[in-house]
């Protein structure tokens, strides 16, 4: 008879140091997505603080997403630039358009607001987390 190992298995096996070092290296994303850091403290190279746009690029009332960055860019009102995550707080799928005041997710319908990144069409329940960045002149930039 075959015996798989479980995670369970495992855990029961290794004894608490091993599993806090297994929980430690599954836990918390560890990739800087919601701070553009890695766990050195320094600005990883798919986020950094590089250029996302031009103003004129992000239409009032709508939105641009980039994807490569995983952060959508938002102007709800002329001149008011918003950022937030790209990455649905439903089942963890990249948004993929802006239209008509809402970020939309394609996977399971989830709609947010471009104002504020919070829910109005489920299944997701939580808000697009904010990111920031700066507008200097004519760019936008993920601080």
């Amino acid at each position: 008879m075959t015996h798989e190992s479980t995670r369970r298995t495992v855990l029961l096996a290794t004894g608490a140091t091993g599993a806090a070092v297994f929980v430690a290296a599954c836990g918390g994303g560890g990739d800087g997505s919601s701070s553009g850091e890695s766990p050195a403290g320094t600005k990883s190279a798919a986020r950094g603080g590089g250029r996302l746009a031009a103003t004129d690029e992000i239409p009032v009332g709508g939105g641009k997403v980039f994807a490569d960055r995983k952060v959508v860019v938002t102007q709800p009102e002329a001149g008011e630039f918003k950022a937030f995550s790209a990455i649905c707080t439903h089942q963890r799928c990249l948004v993929s358009s802006v239209s008509d005041g809402m970020i939309d997710c394609p996977c399971h319908g989830s709609r947010f607001r471009v104002s504020d990144g919070s829910v109005v069409n489920g299944p997701a329940t939580q808000p697009l987390p904010a990111e920031r960045i700066t507008v200097e002149g004519d760019s936008i930039r993920l601080a």
